[in-house]
């Protein structure tokens, strides 16, 4: 064996498709929802029937498939028919009715949305889907600031599926009464993957990412328990990505042990959204932590009403858990003398 031999030529690379370790990559098959799916397209099956279908809520904590599944169902719906539209819609993006609105039009195809209203729109809307029937994916529902599209849409379209996305099932209580009881959704949990389910996962993305024989089996072993501890998926392509890139740098054909602890470390400045992203309210509660870490929970709280802050405190503990999962804060609980309390840091330090 010559000395250069395990060693990458210019212009080579590990990864033969980058995309597969998008979170957004929708893999052909996609492993461990399979009931869900299933549960997903029999609440979709009556619009085949021109039938109005039923509504769901999918919940559960970020990074274990719940965008992948309904969307691997849409797919599949756009394949067997096109008398349905399938309009998915991120309400991170798209946080007001008007901009989910023009986004709507957008799936249909309807661009002169320039100088009209969200009423406007609405009309445009109902007119060219009650032609047909349509699906509507909602996701990241809890980001929208209001409802009135949901309103909308569960009023004036008269053949519908809706499907909203959130981590936390009591966001159902938040809607306003006129809504709660004209969506009548169904309630679907996704659960946490496991620690074989976590590998599976991470073993396929890995297949179609790099080529054979590119992780040593320790490496990888190592990447999947350190996915399955964080609980999300989206780590594990993160660190996936990042030791491919380590062992790059040192023009290695293998990805070893060493890559993916010192991926490990880059954890620690790793988030799952970028901050440019959150909504006003949860940037304002991030600065105070950032401001104040380290302090008590309840502390933040009061220190976030001081400076004009409206929400309530069960609000308040919400967006410090969004913030504690998309990774811009740590939380732990700590043992006082009234109880356990919350401390909250600014950034992550135990990888």
């Amino acid at each position: 064996m010559g000395l250069f031999d395990n060693m990458l030529k210019g212009g080579e690379s590990l990864i033969k498709m980058e995309e597969a370790l998008d979170f957004e990559f929708l893999p052909k098959v996609l492993p461990f929802r399979e009931k869900e799916q299933r549960f997903i397209a029999e609440c979709i099956k009556p619009l085949f029937q021109s039938r109005t279908g039923r509504n769901i809520v999918m919940y559960g904590p970020p990074g274990i498939g719940k965008t992948a599944a309904a969307r691997h169902v849409v797919r599949e719906l756009e394949e067997q028919t096109d008398d349905i539209y399938p309009i998915y819609i991120n309400c991170w993006q798209n946080n007001t009715s008007y901009k989910v609105m023009v986004e709507i039009c957008e799936h249909l195809g309807y661009r002169l949305v320039q100088n009209k209203k969200t009423v406007d729109l609405y009309k445009v809307v109902a007119s060219m889907i009650n032609k047909k029937s349509a699906v509507f994916i909602f996701d990241e529902i809890d980001k929208a600031e209001e409802h009135d599209f949901l309103y909308f849409i569960l009023e004036d379209i008269y053949k519908k599926s809706i499907c909203v996305i959130t981590n936390f099932k009591e966001w159902v209580v938040t809607l306003d009464s006129r809504i709660k009881s004209r969506l009548t959704a169904e309630m679907l949990e996704f659960k946490q993957y496991n620690e074989h389910e976590t590998k599976e996962i991470l073993k396929q993305r890995a297949d179609y990412a790099f080529p054979p024989g590119v992780w040593e089996d320790n490496a990888f072993e190592r990447l999947a328990k350190k996915t399955y501890e964080i609980r999300d998926i989206r780590t594990g392509l993160f660190l996936m990505r990042e030791s491919a890139l380590l062992a790059e740098e040192q023009s290695r054909k293998k990805i070893i042990l060493g890559d993916v602890e010192k991926a490990i470390i880059k954890l620690e400045n790793f988030n799952i959204k970028n901050s440019a992203e959150l909504d006003e309210d949860t940037k304002f509660v991030l600065s105070i932590v950032k401001d104040n870490s380290g302090k008590k929970i309840g502390d933040l709280y009061k220190l976030y009403q001081e400076k004009g802050g409206k929400h309530t405190y069960k609000t308040f503990q919400r967006k410090i858990e969004e913030l504690d999962k998309g990774r811009f804060i740590a939380t732990k609980k700590q043992k006082g003398t009234g109880g356990n309390t919350t401390i909250v840091e600014k950034k992550l330090t135990d990888f």
